[in-house]
């Protein structure tokens, strides 16, 4: 039985030919590989790739025994959140099914040993600091300290990130294309997001607010200054504060952008418990605060069900309940 010696960037593939394919068939092949390879977020085979190459570094293999993945299991059990334990037994047994071996995953032992897992540790997930209206407002002083091309670009992604209720992927594929000027706000088009693999689309309106911390008028006074008429709305700035290239943000320059502002407002520490997601979990608090009702914030925010958007509600959210007694 062969296996896998070195760690791949991708989840290890086979494909066993016995005889030659003709050109026609070849083609047929490579179309439906790139349709098959297409079913699944670049975002998701990257993560799934990352696992496992972690544990291919362990001591594992593919193809894998039972044993095999519930000793690896066991062991990172104390280490790794159970969501990361998960997620990586996931992608094992994609990296079998795609071979068209037997899972490993679907074993007894390691189904117990999973259990046994979620019932010792929990499957609390770790949920990052909600940042909600006032600290954005506090935020855009210490913004102002920054070079005027930075600056600008930092308090647009952060004021429209908030008030569209953006994930992070979804901010930084937004395009000019994607703008419509509206009476009262701005309609952004989000061609594909995590719950819209698929691509039909989505409209999110971001009015207009008062004075400095409008999201419309930053974002129109960051795309001036920079210049930006086609393409991408956030790009990356330069140390010497010049826009480089025609290339989007990626989704790890939010987690940056948002943590360095809180970094300045508050310190190391509260930096720590925050990331590009607290702008969108910020939205969902805020407007539990100020008594929209979960609908509303769901047409905003894409979620499906009231029960996911409750996750994103923070406890300051609850607080506010006024008492029956």
């Amino acid at each position: 039985m062969k296996t896998l010696k070195k760690p791949s960037t991708h989840l290890p593939r086979v494909l066993n030919v016995k005889t030659p394919l003709k050109s026609s068939q070849a083609a047929s092949s490579a179309l439906v590989a790139s349709y098959s390879s297409a079913a699944q977020s670049s975002a998701t085979t990257r993560a799934y790739a990352t696992d496992i190459q972690h544990f291919l570094r362990h001591g594992g293999t593919i193809p894998a025994t039972a044993v095999m993945v519930a000793e690896y299991l066991a062991s990172f059990a104390d280490s790794l959140a159970v969501a990361t334990l998960e997620r990586r037994l996931i992608a094992i047994h994609r990296a079998h099914t795609d071979l068209a071996l037997q899972s490993p995953a679907m074993d007894h032992i390691v189904k117990r040993t999973m259990q046994g897992i979620r019932r010792t540790l929990g499957t609390a997930q770790r949920r990052v600091r909600a940042l909600v209206k006032d600290d954005l407002l506090e935020m855009m002083f210490y913004l102002d300290q920054q070079m005027p091309m930075r600056a600008a670009r930092d308090k647009a992604l952060l004021l429209i990130g908030f008030a569209g209720a953006f994930r992070r992927s979804e901010l930084v594929a937004l395009r000019c294309e994607d703008m419509t000027i509206c009476e009262n706000g701005l309609e952004l088009l989000i061609r594909r997001s995590k719950t819209d693999q698929e691509g039909a689309g989505r409209t999110v309106f971001i009015p207009y607010a008062q004075g400095s911390r409008c999201p419309v008028k930053a974002l129109n006074y960051w795309l001036e200054l920079a210049g930006i008429e086609v393409g991408p709305l956030f790009r990356p700035v330069s140390r010497y504060d010049q826009i480089v290239g025609r290339k989007s943000l990626t989704p790890q320059s939010v987690n940056l952008v948002v943590k360095a502002a809180v970094r300045a407002m508050a310190g190391e520490d509260a930096a720590k418990m925050v990331a590009g997601h607290s702008l969108r979990a910020g939205y969902c608090t805020e407007a539990t605060i100020s008594g929209l009702q979960p609908y509303q914030i769901r047409e905003q925010t894409g979620h499906r069900s009231d029960v996911t958007l409750a996750r994103y509600i923070r406890p300051v959210a609850k607080r506010k309940i006024p008492s029956l007694l």
